[in-house]
């Protein structure tokens, strides 16, 4: 099953996805002028190609981003992390609510980066299959 997804995104070039991906991080309300934006963006694109990084964040994910971006693994964590508080306590709250089951407005904490990064990316993958 893992790899029937892959292959569906698999002919869908970057640019694509990394459109598509802006425009839903952009309705959330992850704010551009945040460095964890751009991680972020990334996170989702990896994890939408494969769904195994989002398994191991620390190992994979974050050291991938930090080696592309030239930082280190903990502060691409943190720029994410922050990037997500941004988007949870100012973003549409009805988004949220569509796209994880809960929002701000229910009480609940945030999502974790792993949880938040796994959703989109699932949903990307899932939108892209249903094209």
């Amino acid at each position: 099953m893992k790899g029937e997804f892959i292959m569906d995104i698999a002919g869908v070039n970057d640019y694509e996805l990394e459109k598509y991906i802006t425009a839903i991080m952009l309705d959330i309300g992850v704010p551009a002028h945040l460095k964890g934006y751009h991680y972020l963006r990334d996170a989702i694109l990896l994890s939408g190609r494969d769904m195994e990084v989002v398994s191991s964040v620390t190992k994979l994910l974050y050291p991938a981003i930090a080696k592309r971006f030239k930082t280190t693994d903990q502060k691409v964590e943190r720029a994410i992390r922050n990037a997500i508080e941004v988007s949870w306590n100012r973003g549409n709250a009805e988004t949220f609510k569509k796209m994880f089951g809960y929002s701000v407005l229910s009480g609940k904490s945030r999502p974790t980066n792993s949880e938040y990064i796994a959703r989109i990316a699932d949903k990307v993958r899932l939108d892209f299959k249903a094209m």
